[in-house]
């Protein structure tokens, strides 16, 4: 089995603006973006099973990728929950809170938010859901935090040291 992990392409908002599980517009880049993405992937072409974070910025991905697939959007496929923090520009969100928070985000919560530990249970319960013998190829369109999530799994390595992995957007990531 191959999963394929592809990011989504540019979001419009502006850089430095904590924006997590925020339903957020595409940047009107997205056509190219998308274009670049089916020309340097031909396994688009094949049987896929495709699954989506349900956030329009993967969900409209997901459609242009794959207009043909019946596409099961999930939510446990989505980005880190910020809470509050949502919509804030990093810069302006209270320090010490923010610190607190770096000092272990894989284990402390934004407030009225998610943990990256929360969000990598969602990511295991996902996989455990998988028909994880079939011999097929698997498209999942999500968001940099989730393939990370995967990526660690797959690597066995420690959520923490995962941002090693670097995801643009419209990467494509492939787990075999």
């Amino acid at each position: 089995m191959e999963i394929y992990l592809i990011r989504h392409t540019t979001p419009k908002i502006e850089k430095g603006i904590c924006y997590g599980q925020s339903d957020i517009p595409l940047a009107p880049s997205f056509e190219l973006e998308a274009q670049k993405i089916i020309q340097e992937n031909t396994f688009l072409d094949s049987d896929c099973l495709v699954y989506s974070s349900p956030l329009q910025r993967c969900r409209l991905l997901a459609q242009k990728l794959f207009p043909r697939a019946k596409i099961v959007y999930d939510n446990r496929l989505k980005e880190l929950d910020f809470g509050v923090w949502e919509l804030q520009a990093w810069n302006e969100i209270n320090p010490s809170e923010l610190q607190v928070w770096m000092d272990d985000f894989v284990k402390i919560r934004c407030p009225k938010g998610e943990s990256y530990t929360d969000l990598n249970h969602r990511v295991i319960d996902f996989k455990q859901s998988l028909k994880i013998n079939t011999p097929t190829k698997i498209a999942i369109i999500t968001h940099a935090g989730v393939i990370r999530a995967f990526l660690a799994q797959h690597n066995n390595i420690a959520l923490k040291d995962s941002f090693q992995y670097k995801v643009p957007y419209g990467v494509v990531t492939v787990i075999s």
